[in-house]
C-alpha cells in the first residue's frame, strides 16, 4: 500500500447553504486561500450555484461539482437534473449516496449505482458515499453494510473506470453530530473499502483508489485523520462553508 500512488482530494460539500452572492463571496476567499495546494480542491454546490461557482474558478485551482445526479438521460422527472446536463455546464464532480439522500429522499443501493453508471456515462468524476448508521455500529455490522454498499454501487463499473470514482467514508453517526470516529476508527473502515476493491477489481486498483473520510472533518482533526494510511483526503460539510477552516484542511490535506 502506497499512498504516494494516490492523490489527496478535499471536497466542500456545501448543502442546502449559500445564495449566489454568498457562494461568490465564499469563492473568492477561497481562491486566494487554496491556490498553492498540494492536493486537488473540489466544492460540491447546490444547482443554483453552479453558474456562479463555474464562472468565479475559472482559472483557478478549485474544481465545481454538483450534489447530486439522475439517474436517466432525460424524461418525465420533474424537479431532478441529469448528469449530462451538469457536463454540459462544465461541472466536472458529483456526490452519489449521500447519506443525507439515503436518509431523507429515498435513495438505495440500486438507485446509487444507477446514478454512478449515468454519472460515469456523462464523463463525470463520482464521489461515492458509504456508512453505516450508529445503530448498525453498535450491531456490529458495519464491515458487511459498507462492503454491501460499495459492492453493488460499483457494479458495472470497469477497471479503467474505477479512475474516476473517490470513494467517500461517511459513517452518519458523524455527520452534523460533532461526534467524530477516532483516526484508527476512520482508518479501519476506509481499509476495508480498499479492500473490497481489491477483491472486486485487484490491488493495483485499490492501491489507487482515493478514499476520503466524510464525518464532521474540520480544521482540528484533520491533519490526524489525514496522516492515517488509508484516508486519502475528507469530504467537508460545515467546515466547507468557512474559507479559514477549508483552507486550513486544505493544507492539512497538502503536507
Amino acid at each position: 500500500m502506497n499512498k504516494a500512488l494516490r492523490k489527496a482530494v478535499i471536497a466542500g460539500n456545501w448543502k442546502m447553504n449559500k445564495n449566489r452572492q454568498e457562494a461568490a463571496t465564499l469563492i473568492g476567499e477561497l481562491k486566494e486561500k487554496v491556490a498553492g495546494a498540494g492536493c486537488d480542491v473540489v466544492i460540491c454546490v447546490p444547482y443554483t450555484n453552479l453558474e456562479t461557482a463555474l464562472s468565479n474558478t475559472n482559472g483557478s485551482n478549485i474544481k465545481v461539482g454538483a450534489e447530486n445526479c439522475h439517474w436517466a438521460k432525460s424524461g418525465a422527472f420533474t424537479g431532478e437534473v441529469s448528469a449530462d446536463m451538469l457536463a454540459e455546464m462544465g461541472v466536472q464532480y458529483v456526490i452519489i449516496g449521500h447519506s443525507e439522500r439515503r436518509q431523507y429522499f429515498g435513495e438505495t443501493d440500486v438507485t446509487v449505482q444507477q446514478r454512478v453508471r449515468a454519472a460515469l456515462d456523462a464523463g463525470l468524476t463520482v464521489i461515492l458515499c458509504v456508512g453505516e448508521m450508529l445503530e448498525q455500529r453498535e450491531q456490529g455490522v458495519t464491515s458487511e453494510l459498507v462492503a454491501m454498499q460499495t459492492k453493488i454501487a460499483l457494479g458495472g463499473v470497469s477497471e479503467e473506470e474505477m479512475a474516476r470514482i473517490i470513494i467517500a467514508y461517511e459513517p452518519v453517526w458523524a455527520i452534523g453530530t460533532g461526534r467524530t470516529a477516532t483516526a484508527e476508527q476512520a482508518n479501519e473502515v476506509c481499509k476495508l473499502i480498499r479492500d473490497t476493491i481489491a477483491s472486486l477489481y485487484s490491488q493495483k486498483v485499490a492501491d489507487a483508489t482515493t478514499i476520503q473520510y466524510g464525518g464532521s472533518m474540520n480544521a482540528g482533526n484533520a491533519a490526524d485523520l489525514l496522516a492515517q494510511p488509508d484516508v486519502d483526503g475528507g469530504l467537508i460539510g460545515g467546515a466547507s462553508l468557512k474559507a479559514p477552516d477549508f483552507a486550513a484542511i486544505v493544507e492539512a490535506a497538502s503536507k
